[in-house]
């Protein structure tokens, strides 16, 4: 529902970004958004970590989040081939964040580095 065509890998069922009623998604500053994933994984991995970016003109800026891990975050580790599962995370907006218009990109790794999930979203950070 609220990703953009073509920035899957096939697994993901479901992305839900709360609140997010429109896109692009109002992030305002010092508000903490739910993230919930569900996605069917290829591969199989004893861990999994999350790499979250802002996408402005063309390059990929690190973006915090309080937990990477993705096996506190909702997925039983480890990771089997086939499986579904619901990923559940947090993305905080920090009050310093500059006010613009940005597209958030999600990764999901495995302990290879290689991709469980990717999905991206247009945002616009707000006061």
């Amino acid at each position: 529902r609220f990703f953009l065509p073509g920035s899957i890998d096939g697994s993901i069922q479901e992305v839900n970004v709360s609140p997010c009623p429109t896109q692009p998604c109002l992030l305002h500053k010092g508000t903490t958004y739910s993230i919930n994933v569900t996605f069917a994984s290829k591969i199989e991995s004893q861990g999994s970590k999350a790499r979250v970016y802002g996408e402005m003109l063309h390059v990929d800026v690190p973006f915090p989040i309080p937990e990477p891990d993705g096996c506190k975050s909702g997925i039983q580790c480890p990771i089997q081939k086939g499986h579904s599962y619901s990923y559940l995370n947090k993305l905080p907006v920090k009050s310093e964040y500059p006010s613009i218009k940005l597209i958030v990109k999600w990764e999901l790794v495995d302990d290879q580095d290689q991709m469980l999930f990717c999905w991206k979203i247009p945002v616009q950070i707000t006061s």
